[in-house]
């Protein structure tokens, strides 16, 4: 730990770490506001292209917009995964990974947000053993990575946080949420 911090989000500038906190609730069965989703959005450098996708409505052009978005996420992920060097030994692990994706596509299509975010919060795992190794596995992981780059601390430290939430929430709130994961890595 950095010295005087307690855990990894109090060691990030003040308003990163408001804005962080408010996006995960510590009260058990309350839920994120769309707004403190939207601001974790922006820190993350990802708010424009989430909000176009987080839109009210559910239209035609709206749905094939995020369909192709989708796509887009789903082939930069596929690349992340593939580019990605690893030790002959983790080699399965990449393959492992890659064929995950389209379970996860799979349910974002279908609706099913809450499965999709457990699923995408289990991939997060993988991927940061890919890009980190074993030092993704160390209890100051988020730490490490917020001394690398702060927004990319702040991803890694939603990704812990999305598998620990109570996932009975609104709907809109949990394909927010995904939403958030999906924007930052297919812009990654």
């Amino acid at each position: 730990m950095l010295a005087g911090c307690k855990d990894s989000i109090a060691c990030v500038d003040n308003n990163y770490r408001v804005i962080a906190e408010s996006l995960f609730r510590p009260v058990a069965g309350d839920s994120p506001e769309i707004e403190a989703i939207e601001n974790f959005a922006d820190i993350l450098g990802i708010g424009a292209e989430f909000k176009r996708l987080i839109r009210e409505g559910n239209t035609t052009a709206n749905e094939t917009e995020f369909r192709r978005f989708l796509a887009h996420f789903q082939n930069n992920l596929a690349l992340l995964i593939s580019k990605t060097w690893v030790e002959k030994s983790d080699e399965n692990k990449k393959e492992c990974l890659r064929r995950k994706v389209p379970g996860l596509i799979s349910l974002i299509e279908k609706g099913d947000y809450e499965n999709a975010l457990l699923e995408f919060g289990a991939i997060l795992d993988e991927l940061a053993f890919l890009f980190f190794g074993n030092q993704s596995l160390q209890a100051d992981f988020t730490e490490y990575t917020l001394r690398i780059d702060t927004q990319m601390g702040l991803f890694w430290w939603y990704g812990s946080q999305i598998r620990t939430q109570n996932l009975k929430i609104d709907t809109n709130i949990l394909r927010a949420l995904l939403l958030i994961g999906i924007c930052y890595l297919t812009s990654f």
